[in-house]
C-alpha cells in the first residue's frame, strides 16, 4: 500500500496557527465592496510580494500543441510539460518553482462543458478566470493551506465561521489512506472538526487523465446564508454553499496500468475561480451581480428594447429576458477572449464551438432582447475596458473581433430569420394528431443553415412542439453512411446516362452556363461572390427525363445557370443549397454537382415538389467554396516549388483539392529529404509573402501549349482553356519565349485573387506510394500554424527526454523500461501528430537513436542483475541435472537471462525457473534445457507447467517461457519439477 509521506508542521513566514481576531470579522459590515481587478491584484500581489512567486502571464485559450483540449479549461494546462517533467530543461519553464497566475480559461465542449447550462443559472460561465499559485518541488501542503488560510481570511477578510473544508477520506480500493496530514494542518489553522469534512474519489482526488501526476486536495467552500451549520450542503450542488479554492497536492503518478506511484517531486496546484470570490467579496448571490458583469449588463440594456436586468431564473423569468443577458455578457467576453487569442469561429473543433457560442449569443440578442444587429460587437469595447489591462491582446485585437462577430452575426440572421420562417410554416402545416416536428426539416436546417440540432429542439420546445428524434437519428445515420461512401469513391446515384444526354440534345436543352462560378471579386479583403436567379431547364429521376419531382424524390436538377462548381480537375464539387419563387422558406440542399456531357447536373432530394420552368434561387455555401480556392491556388503554388526544388523531371500525377487539405501526387526517384522539404515549404512560403496576383483568362488550346513553363497532366483539355498564371498576367506569356519562373498550369478550378490569401502551407506527409510516385498531404492558414505548433512542443518533449538521458544513466530496470516507455509513448504521438513531414523525420531519427540507448542500458542492467540472481542459485543448489527454484523479478527478461547464465555454467542441465510478478499477480515462467534433451523439450515443459498455472506458452525445444497465475509458489514449483522428472524417467 501506497504510503503518504507525513510531513511535520511548521510556521511558514509567520502565518499564525489559529484564527486571529482579524480573520473572525464579517464582511457584512461597512467596508465598501471590493472591486474585481482589486480582488485580482491582491491575489496576485499576494503570492508575488509576500511569498516570493514569479508572476506569469496567462496563456492563450487555444492549447499550445495539446490536441487533448479544444480549449485551455484550468490554470495547469500551460504548465503541464513541468508536471510530466517534459519541459526543456534549457527553457525558462523549467526554472519555475513558486508560480502565481490569473489564467484565462473556457469550458465550452469536450470533456469540461458548460455551454448548456450558462444562462439557466447565476454562476456558470462559458469563460472564466481561473486564479492559481503553483509549487514546483518546493513548499507543498502545510505552506499551501496557511497561505490560503491567510488570504481569504486575514486579507480578504472572509469570516472563518463562513467556511468549510474538506479533504480527502481515503478509499481502501485504491489503497489510500485518509489524508490525515491535511486534516492535521487544518486543525492546527483553528478550523473546527465539524466544518472539516471527508470526501471519496470523485471530490477529493484530482486526476489529469487517465495516466499523470495525481493527488488528493483540499477544497475551501463558502456559505452564502451564514449562522447555520450548512456542513451537509457541501458538495451537494446547493448555490447557497459554493466551493471557492480547490488545493491539489500532487503526489502520485497515475500509471498506464492504473496503479499509483509516489511521485519524485512533489507539487501543488491550486485554483479559484475570479467570478465567484467576487461574488462572496462583493456579497453577492450571482456572479452576475458583480461589477465582472454589471458594466455589460448595463451596456446590453442601453441597446436592448426590454426592461433592465432583473436576476430571475427558472419559471420567475418571464420570456426568458433575464437569461437571455446571461448568455449574452457571458458570451461576449468568451467570444472576445477566443478571437483575440487567434480561435475563429469555424466549422470543426474549437472553431465550431466557438461557432455555436456566437450563433446562441445573436439568437437571445435579437430574438429575447430585441436588440438591432451589431449589438453584439458593440459590447466588445466595454469586455476590453474590463479586461484589457490583465490582458492587453484584447486592447490590440479590438477592431479585428468586432468585424469578425458583425460577419459572422449577419450570416447567421439570415439564415435565422429565413430557419424562423420555415420552422412556423411547418408547424402550421403539421398534423396535429402527430405532433412531432418532421425530421427532415430539423435536419435541413442543421445541414443546409448551420443550426445546431439543440438549437433547433430549443426553438421547438418554445412552440411546444418536438422533433422526430427517431426519424432524425435514421437521417443522421444516413448521412454518415453516405459520406463514407463518398469517401470510398461511390458514384452518386443520380447520374445522367448517354440516352438522356441523347435527349437532352433532342429537346433543344442548352449546355450548362456555369460561368459565374468564376466571377467572384476581393471587396475590402473580403470576397463576395454572385447571387444567381435561374431557371429550372430539366429534371432527371436516376431513369428518365422527367417533368417534375415531388417531394422526397431524389432527382437530378439541370438549371440555365448555375454559380455552383462541378467536381472536376481534382476539386470537390461546391456545396449549397436552392429555394423556388414563391416557396422560399424550403430547401433543397444540393448534395452533389456533377457535369456531364456539358450539363451540370445537380444532385438533390426534393424539399417540395419542383417542376421544369420553376425559377429557383442558388445559395453557395460560401466558406466551403474560399476553402477549396485556397487549397487549390497552394496546390499550383507547391507543384512550381517542388519542380524548383527537385528538377524538371517532376511531373504531377494526380491531386484532389477539398476544404479541409490538399493532396499532390507527383514523380520522383524517392522521397524527399528533410532539406528538400524545407526548401519547397520555404518556395511556397515566399511566394504566399509576395502575395502575387493569381491570374486567370481562356485561350486557344494551341496558344497556351505554347506558353514556356506550361504544367500539364495528362488529360483531355477544352478549347478554349483556362490558364492560371501565378505573378505574370496570361497575355504576357502568350509568345515569351523564356521558361517561365513562376506558376503556369491549364486548370478549370476555382482560385484566390492573390497568392497572400493562403496565408501558410505545410506539408504534413509525403511518402512513396508505388516506386517512383509520392503522394503529399498539406494543410493551409491557420490549420498548418497549429500543426507548426504541435512539432514544436513535440519537439521540444523529444529534447528533455534526449537531455535527461544522456544526464542520467538509468539506475534501475524499472527506471530503465520506463524510459523506454517514454521514448514509445513520444515515437506514437510524432508519428499520428500533423507536423511539418520534415521535423516528424528528424524526431523519428532522434527517438529511434534514443530508443537504442534505453533498450542497451535495460539489457545491461537486465544482464547484471540476472548474474547477480544466477550466482545465487548457483551457490544455494550447487550443480544438478535438473534446477527447478524461485526467483523474485517482475521482469521475464531477467528470468530468461538468468536461466540462460545457469544454463551456460551447467549446460547438462534442466532449468525452470518461476517468479511472481507483484504488480500483476501473474507467475512468470521461463526454461531451457541441454540440446540432445529429446525426453523433455522446453516448449512441452513451459506449455505443460503454464497450462497447469491457468496460463499459455511458447518457445523452442531448446528455451521457452510463458506467464499463469497462482497463490501458491511453492506447489507450483513442485508440479514442475515432478512433470520434468516424470517426462525424463
Amino acid at each position: 500500500m501506497l504510503r503518504l509521506i507525513v510531513r511535520r508542521l511548521r510556521p511558514v513566514n509567520g502565518l499564525p496557527g489559529l484564527l486571529s481576531a482579524g480573520s473572525q470579522r464579517s464582511l457584512s459590515g461597512s467596508a465598501p465592496e471590493m472591486p474585481a481587478a482589486q480582488v485580482r491584484r491582491l491575489f496576485l500581489d499576494f503570492f508575488q510580494d509576500k511569498h516570493g512567486h514569479r508572476l506569469v502571464p496567462s496563456s492563450p485559450v487555444r492549447p499550445r500543441g495539446d490536441p487533448s483540449l479544444l480549449f485551455v479549461n484550468a490554470g495547469m494546462n500551460q504548465f503541464k510539460p513541468i508536471l510530466l517533467g517534459t519541459a526543456d530543461p534549457r527553457s525558462e519553464m523549467a526554472s519555475y518553482r513558486r508560480v502565481v497566475n490569473s489564467q484565462k480559461c473556457v469550458r465550452a465542449g469536450g470533456k469540461h462543458n458548460d455551454l448548456e447550462d450558462v444562462g439557466g443559472d447565476v454562476y456558470h460561465h462559458t469563460f472564466f478566470e481561473m486564479l492559481g499559485n503553483w509549487s514546483f518541488g518546493d513548499y507543498f501542503k502545510e505552506e499551501a493551506c496557511c497561505m490560503a488560510w491567510s488570504l481569504l481570511t486575514q486579507h480578504y477578510g472572509i469570516p472563518a465561521d463562513r467556511l468549510y473544508v474538506s479533504y480527502f477520506g481515503g478509499d481502501s480500493g485504491s489503497g489510500l489512506p485518509t489524508d490525515e496530514e491535511t486534516r492535521q494542518i487544518w486543525l492546527d489553522l483553528g478550523v473546527p472538526p465539524a466544518r472539516l469534512l471527508p470526501f471519496g474519489l470523485k471530490e477529493n482526488f484530482w486526476e489529469m487523465g487517465d495516466s499523470g501526476p495525481c493527488g488528493p486536495c483540499t477544497e475551501i467552500h463558502y456559505d452564502h446564508v451564514g449562522g447555520r451549520d450548512a456542513s451537509g450542503l457541501v458538495n451537494a450542488d446547493n448555490p447557497e454553499v459554493v466551493e471557492i479554492w480547490n488545493l491539489v497536492f500532487m503526489q502520485y503518478n497515475r500509471e498506464l496500468d492504473h496503479s499509483l506511484r509516489l511521485l519524485p517531486q512533489f507539487s501543488v496546484d491550486t485554483g479559484m475561480g475570479l467570478e465567484r470570490l467576487v461574488s462572496v467579496l462583493q456579497r453577492k448571490r450571482s456572479n452576475y451581480d458583480t461589477d465582472l458583469f454589471t458594466p455589460l449588463l448595463h451596456q446590453i440594456h442601453q441597446r436592448s428594447g426590454v426592461e433592465p436586468y432583473g436576476g430571475r431564473t427558472g419559471v420567475d423569468d418571464k420570456g426568458k429576458v433575464d437569461t437571455a443577458y446571461r448568455v449574452v455578457a457571458d458570451h461576449i467576453r468568451t467570444l472576445s477572449v477566443c478571437i483575440a487569442d487567434g480561435v475563429h469561429p469555424g466549422m470543426s473543433g474549437a472553431e465550431l464551438v466557438l461557432r455555436r457560442i456566437l450563433r446562441r449569443a445573436v439568437r437571445f440578442c435579437v430574438e429575447v432582447l430585441q436588440a438591432p444587429q451589431g449589438t453584439l460587437a458593440s459590447l466588445v469595447p466595454t469586455v476590453t475596458q474590463m479586461l484589457g489591462d490583465v490582458y492587453p491582446e484584447l486592447h490590440r485585437e479590438a477592431d479585428r473581433i468586432m468585424d469578425v462577430i458583425n460577419e459572422n452575426e449577419a450570416q447567421f440572421l439570415s439564415s435565422l430569420r429565413q430557419g424562423s420562417r420555415l420552422i412556423h410554416r411547418t408547424i402550421k402545416r403539421m398534423d396535429c394528431k402527430n405532433g412531432l416536428f418532421p425530421a427532415s426539416v430539423a435536419w435541413s436546417l442543421h445541414r443546409d443553415l448551420g443550426f445546431p440540432l439543440d438549437l433547433v429542439d430549443l426553438m421547438l420546445e418554445e412552440k411546444g412542439v418536438q422533433v422526430d428524434h427517431q426519424k432524425l437519428d435514421q437521417l443522421i445515420a444516413e448521412n454518415h453512411k453516405a459520406r463514407s461512401e463518398q469517401q470510398s469513391g461511390v458514384q452518386p446515384q443520380v447520374m445522367l446516362d448517354v440516352l438522356s444526354l441523347a435527349e437532352l440534345q433532342c429537346l433543344g436543352v442548352p449546355f450548362s452556363d456555369d460561368s459565374l462560378k468564376y466571377e467572384y471579386r476581393l471587396q475590402d479583403g473580403r470576397y463576395e461572390f454572385p447571387a444567381c436567379r435561374t431557371e429550372v431547364l430539366a429534371l432527371y429521376d436516376g431513369l428518365n427525363l422527367v417533368s417534375e419531382v415531388t417531394e422526397g424524390q431524389r432527382c437530378g436538377v439541370i438549371l440555365k445557370q448555375t454559380c455552383f462548381y462541378s467536381e472536376q480537375g481534382g476539386q470537390s464539387h461546391d456545396q449549397g443549397y436552392f429555394t423556388r419563387d414563391g416557396l422560399q422558406d424550403v430547401l433543397y440542399p444540393v448534395e452533389a454537382v456533377v457535369l456531364a456531357g456539358g450539363y451540370v447536373v445537380h444532385q438533390v432530394t426534393a424539399a417540395d415538389s419542383l417542376k421544369v420552368g420553376d425559377h429557383v434561387h442558388l445559395y453557395l455555401d460560401q466558406a466551403h467554396r474560399l476553402a477549396c480556392m485556397v487549397k487549390h491556388t497552394a496546390t499550383h503554388v507547391l507543384n512550381f516549388a517542388l519542380r524548383q526544388v527537385l528538377g524538371p523531371s517532376v511531373h504531377q500525377r494526380g491531386s484532389h483539392v477539398s476544404a479541409d487539405r490538399l493532396r499532390f501526387d507527383f514523380s520522383v526517384k524517392g522521397s524527399l529529404s528533410v532539406e528538400q522539404l524545407q526548401q519547397v515549404e520555404r518556395c511556397v512560403s515566399d511566394i504566399i509573402t509576395a502575395n502575387q496576383v493569381v491570374y486567370c483568362q481562356e485561350v486557344p488550346l494551341q496558344a497556351a501549349r505554347s506558353i514556356n513553363g506550361l504544367r500539364t497532366v495528362d488529360e483531355v483539355y477544352p478549347d478554349p482553356v483556362r490558364v492560371v498564371s501565378v505573378g505574370l498576367p496570361v497575355p504576357e506569356l502568350l509568345g515569351n519565349q523564356s521558361d517561365s519562373e513562376m506558376s503556369v498550369e491549364l486548370c478549370c478550378g476555382t482560385h484566390l485573387l492573390q497568392t497572400g490569401d493562403i496565408e501558410d502551407l505545410l506539408i504534413v506527409s509525403e511518402r512513396q506510394m508505388v516506386k517512383g510516385i509520392s503522394r503529399i498531404i498539406a494543410m493551409t492558414g491557420r490549420d498548418a500554424t497549429r500543426a507548426r505548433e504541435a512539432g514544436q512542443v513535440l519537439a521540444q518533449d523529444v529534447d528533455s527526454l534526449a537531455a535527461r538521458l544522456s544526464d542520467h544513466a538509468p539506475s534501475s530496470i524499472d527506471s530503465a523500461h520506463c524510459l523506454t516507455k517514454e521514448v514509445g509513448v513520444l515515437s506514437d504521438a510524432v508519428d499520428n501528430t500533423p507536423i511539418p513531414q520534415w521535423q516528424r523525420r528528424e524526431l523519428q531519427a532522434q527517438l529511434k537513436a534514443l530508443q537504442r540507448t534505453s533498450n542497451t542500458w535495460a539489457r545491461k542492467l537486465e544482464t547484471r542483475e540476472a548474474a547477480v540472481k544466477a550466482q545465487a542459485l548457483q551457490e544455494k543448489n550447487g550443480r544438478k541435472d535438473l534446477l527447478v527454484d524461485f526467483v523474485e523479478t517482475d521482469s521475464l527478461s531477467v528470468l530468461m537471462k538468468t536461466v540462460n547464465q545457469l544454463s551456460a555454467v551447467a549446460p547438462r542441465s534442466h532449468v525452470m525457473l518461476l517468479a511472481h510478478q507483484k504488480h500483476s499477480g501473474k507467475v512468470l515462467c521461463a526454461c531451457q534445457v541441454p540440446k540432445d534433451s529429446s525426453f523433455l523439450p522446453a516448449s512441452d515443459w513451459a506449455v505443460a507447467v503454464c497450462h497447469h498455472l491457468g496460463g499459455s506458452a511458447g518457445g523452442s525445444a531448446l528455451v521457452a517461457k510463458g506467464t499463469g497465475s497462482s497463490s501458491d509458489i511453492t506447489e507450483a514449483l513442485r508440479w514442475a519439477e515432478q512433470f520434468a522428472r516424470q517426462a525424463v524417467q
